[in-house]
């Protein structure tokens, strides 16, 4: 989730943890605390790839993060030694705020390596938004509050209606989404071409319109389907996933992460003599949050290179269609990515 969320989230489980016994530095420390897995940003890790997969890896283990907490509170108390004798509360609030921070990760389709070391495949629920404000307003209104005002009982209790309202929220997505998946799924079935892998996830700043991409071998699929005109198909349209410009480049160590990462909802492109790859569930077609170059072609050879990430292309022109999605079925819109020689062969869905 975005930073701003991360802060109200920790201030908030901070307020609620301990706010009675040391007052405002609960929520202080509680947002700080929320904020300190995503650190792990600014430390590279050697390519465009390598520092892709390994944010949310080791600085988002539950297991890092519990041997983390009492070095934290201690430090805590350090800095306000009249509270020392609320160490185990400390404890307490930092290992909350922690864990609330890679838990509420785990719900974006990204995910979190919760278990790493010794699991390191994300746990991806993909219920949320990365930026939600339906989530982060109650939170930052409770906290803001609980700063606020001048009775602090008054302040605890918008926290925790903030708090309350923020958990109910994250119920609803999850129950959004398994409704979606549902629908997805018999859909696709009912179409006579069942895909190998189908993910579902909601579109930008809400969760009432829901992404769903379907991949097989050759191609992928993408539909949009909205809770408020249940009574109407998904729409999907066909893209070829160009798999083979990848060929001679399947031992790179970029392109099996890549792979890996993504569990297998990605899509290859070669554009002007570079071999790049596409992470199929960021973003909106067509403008991707993540293109890497993995390969390029010299004197026709593919060669391997280190992995960079193209600039974002991203366009205002999708807020508007998202908004007239809600309400009825929009094709996608089109783009620079489909008008390469590579993948102007889209077609609608149905036999290719």
């Amino acid at each position: 989730m975005d930073s701003l969320t991360q802060f109200a989230l920790g201030a908030a489980v901070g307020e609620a943890t301990l706010g009675r016994k040391v007052g405002r530095r609960a929520l202080l420390w509680g947002g700080i605390c929320g904020t300190l897995p995503d650190l792990d940003v600014l430390v590279p890790f050697g390519d465009a790839v390598q520092d892709f997969i390994f944010h949310r890896s080791a600085s988002h283990s539950l297991f890092v993060l519990a041997l983390l907490a009492p070095l934290v509170a201690y430090l805590i108390t350090r800095i306000h030694p009249q509270t020392r004798p609320h160490y185990r509360g400390w404890l307490l609030l930092v290992f909350l705020a922690l864990s609330t921070h890679v838990l509420l990760d785990s719900l974006t389709v990204f995910g979190t390596q919760i278990f790493w070391p010794w699991g390191s495949d994300p746990v991806t629920w993909g219920t949320i938004f990365i930026i939600d404000p339906l989530y982060t307003v109650p939170l930052l209104v409770g906290v803001l509050a609980a700063w606020l005002l001048r009775s602090r009982l008054k302040g605890r209790q918008w926290n925790q209606l903030g708090l309350t309202l923020s958990c109910i929220y994250l119920v609803w997505t999850v129950g959004a989404k398994v409704h979606v998946n549902d629908i997805a799924d018999h859909q696709l079935a009912s179409d006579g071409q069942p895909p190998a892998q189908v993910v579902t996830m909601p579109t930008p700043f809400n969760s009432l319109l829901w992404r769903v991409v379907a991949v097989d071998q050759e191609a992928y699929r993408i539909g949009y389907y909205s809770l408020l005109q249940q009574d109407k198909p998904i729409q999907f349209e066909r893209f070829p996933r160009n798999l083979g410009v990848l060929a001679g480049l399947e031992d790179h160590e970029p392109v099996r992460k890549v792979k890996w990462f993504t569990k297998g909802f990605y899509a290859a492109e070669k554009r002007n003599g570079d071999i790049l790859m596409i992470d199929l569930r960021a973003g909106l077609e067509p403008d991707y949050e993540y293109f890497f170059k993995v390969g390029e072609l010299q004197d026709r050879q593919v060669r391997p290179v280190l992995s960079q990430r193209l600039p974002v292309q991203r366009s205002l022109a999708r807020l508007p269609w998202l908004w007239d999605s809600l309400t009825e079925p929009r094709p996608i819109l089109r783009g620079a990515l489909f008008k390469t020689a590579e993948l102007d062969t889209h077609t609608l869905l149905g036999p290719p």
